[in-house]
């Protein structure tokens, strides 16, 4: 019942966005040095929001995040992974998931004191 709640939606989202943000990552990073290799990053969050919204489906912000090919340089390789670009992604894949984390917590703990459940 809580969950449904759209500010619990939302958060819960933005967490599941950064962790797959993360997972994304990871992947560009362990492929690295394989020549030929396209890096991939997540849509962003608000087409995300946007997709969901206008979505016919009642899956809401179940929806699944659309993974997409970057645009960057490539090397000689053709490889197109920049590990400084993948690490700083990561890093704020992490900040992201922390404040969905935080508002996610601090509203239960709203709600709880509001029901005099605290």
């Amino acid at each position: 019942m809580i969950s449904q709640l759209p500010l619990f939606e939302i958060y819960g989202a933005m967490a599941r966005y950064a962790a797959e943000s993360q997972k994304v990552s990871a992947t560009n990073i362990a492929h690295a040095d394989e020549p030929g290799y396209k890096a991939k990053q997540l849509e962003s969050f608000e087409s995300y929001l946007s997709r969901a919204a206008n979505s016919a489906s009642h899956t809401g912000l179940n929806t699944s995040f659309k993974v997409v090919e970057t645009d960057g340089p490539v090397s000689p390789s053709g490889n197109s992974v920049s590990i400084e670009m993948e690490m700083f992604k990561s890093a704020e894949a992490a900040g992201q998931h922390e404040q969905a984390m935080t508002v996610y917590a601090k509203s239960l703990d709203l709600l709880r004191t509001a029901l005099g459940k605290y």
